[in-house]
């Protein structure tokens, strides 16, 4: 399972997967839909996933020396190499926002969504969309790429544009607010979304061994 891993990152990694990851810095542009960094850090793995297909990794994968569920596993686990990566910077950045730049003038009039810990529950919302419906959506045939990923951008941008309608609905406008009111109710809602990008990839995996167990490559 390491080799493979270290495989998954040394042959199988785009430079675009690596670069991709500076997009969390749209957390700190106002008056932009910041969600959209998130999807972009997806559009990163994607790639991958796309180079690795075009190379014929998968096939060369099987024929070594290992179970073809470790497969599965190493994959998962890139993708969530590069998702905390991204979800860790995200999160810098927004303390970052609540505190030192709270009451900084662009954030405070800011009609898009600012960083708080709404925000990081929808950066979490997102990810799980991807390891669900694209890497998920991927193991049912270990080599298409292009519709489990058309079916992760529609509902990727659906939340985004679910997640930028909220917070301007009367009764939920402090979820916009810099410098985080009702933190309390806030946290709660982040914790509910990190339990639910932990069940949804973890069953997503275990689904995906299942698929591409039965896969005759």
């Amino acid at each position: 399972m390491s080799k493979l891993f270290h495989k998954e990152i040394s042959l199988c990694t785009q430079a675009v997967t690596w670069g991709l990851l500076a997009a969390v810095l749209l957390t700190l542009i106002p008056g932009y839909p910041i969600l959209v960094g998130t999807f972009l850090v997806c559009l990163g793995i994607f790639h991958s996933f796309q180079y690795t297909n075009e190379s014929n990794d998968i096939l060369y994968s099987v024929l070594l020396p290992v179970r073809k569920r470790d497969v599965v596993r190493a994959k998962y686990v890139k993708v969530l190499l590069f998702e905390g990566i991204a979800f860790v910077i995200t999160a810098v950045l927004t303390v970052i926002r609540m505190t030192l730049m709270a009451d900084a003038g662009p954030y405070v009039t800011n009609p898009m969504m600012n960083a708080t810990p709404y925000f990081l529950a929808c950066v979490l919302l997102v990810f799980t969309a991807f390891n669900v419906l694209f890497v998920g959506g991927f193991f049912k045939t270990a080599w298409k790429v292009g519709m489990p990923f058309l079916r992760f951008g529609i509902a990727a941008f659906l939340l985004v544009a679910i997640a930028e309608v909220l917070h301007h609905i009367p009764g939920l406008t402090f979820l916009n607010e810099p410098g985080g009111a009702w933190l309390e109710l806030q946290l709660v809602m982040l914790v509910l979304a990190a339990l639910i990008f932990a069940a949804a990839t973890w069953i997503s995996c275990k689904v995906s061994i299942k698929r591409f167990e039965k896969i005759d490559l």
